[in-house]
């Protein structure tokens, strides 16, 4: 799985779903300042980097999580991606929505599934883990035993852990923070003194940038 890690970062970096940029930060919808910005959705446009983030995830569902009955994804970023995967696996798929429809059938969960069913929730990027875990609470109010989530990339944040550990849920990642900030650092993508700026922030993102 190490190797695997380093090589999606790899791929993160060289497509621009990563971009690291310590003296220029972006502005997250949150309002953080962050020297770094991440969008998954691009590694769909790239069938090498799909196929393999699609075949990493399968690996590591066949290893830990061989009892899955159903896959789901998180809306937006991982309905694509979970899909790939139970397509691969030959499981059901189903997706969570945000919130509750306000129309129609006023679904939060999308698609076929059945209350006791075991499920494997895939998603895209683990922040705060508010959201990701926000998917995990309706699937179990509506029954169904989560055996844990899997996603690709997470910042590896202590409020993220904390949440996932009070919600008694499983976090894998197919790739992390340390992992990516290693990689840029070893293909000459960021410097040394990146690294510490970079470190410095994952400590305190909600305050960092701030004068």
């Amino acid at each position: 799985m190490e190797d695997n890690a380093k090589r999606i970062a790899e791929y993160l970096l060289q497509i621009k779903a990563i971009k690291l940029q310590p003296s220029n930060p972006f502005t997250w919808a949150s309002g953080w300042k962050s020297p770094i910005y991440c969008d998954n959705r691009k590694t769909l446009s790239y069938p090498e980097v799909r196929k393999f983030i699609r075949d990493a995830f399968v690996t590591l569902i066949n290893n830990h999580y061989p009892d899955a009955d159903v896959i789901a994804g998180v809306a937006t970023g991982a309905i694509s991606h979970g899909a790939l995967v139970a397509d691969r696996l030959e499981l059901p798929f189903i997706y969570v929505r945000s919130g509750a429809k306000e129309h129609g059938l006023g679904n939060q969960i999308e698609g076929f599934y059945e209350a006791g069913q075991k499920v494997v929730v895939i998603e895209d990027l683990i922040s705060t883990g508010g959201s990701s875990l926000n998917a995990v609470k309706a699937l179990r109010d509506a029954g169904c035993t989560v055996l844990g989530m899997a996603a690709i990339f997470t910042y590896e944040f202590n409020k993220a852990a904390e949440a996932f550990a009070a919600e008694k849920c499983t976090l894998l990642t197919l790739c992390n923070y340390t992992v990516l900030i290693g990689t840029a650092l070893s293909t000459g993508y960021i410097t040394q003194d990146d690294v510490e700026t970079l470190k410095k922030w994952r400590t305190d993102p909600a305050n960092w940038g701030i004068k």
